[in-house]
């Protein structure tokens, strides 16, 4: 029997990127080597795991994330801003 996942290290785990497809922005949790084939002909792909707002993971291809700019400040407000 053999693995159908590897994980893989990628410099921006645990770091807030963005995933160019859907514009969500996340913690990227986990890069992982699956393969995705329902036949016996494997067929690996490296898909990006980034955990949204909402707290969901979600997968993207790894070629869809970069990095994000920092978190946004929850509570401030307009005149907060101008001031």
């Amino acid at each position: 029997m053999c693995d159908r996942y590897e994980y893989l290290p990628h410099p921006l785990l645990r770091q807030r990127v963005r995933d160019v497809a859907s514009g969500v922005e996340g913690e990227l949790m986990a890069v992982i080597n699956e393969d995705v084939s329902t036949s016996v002909h494997p067929h690996w792909v490296e898909l990006a795991y980034v955990r949204g707002p909402s707290g969901r993971e979600f997968s993207t291809a790894v070629g869809n994330i970069e990095p994000a700019g920092p978190a946004p400040t929850r509570g401030r407000t307009r005149a907060d801003r101008s001031a």
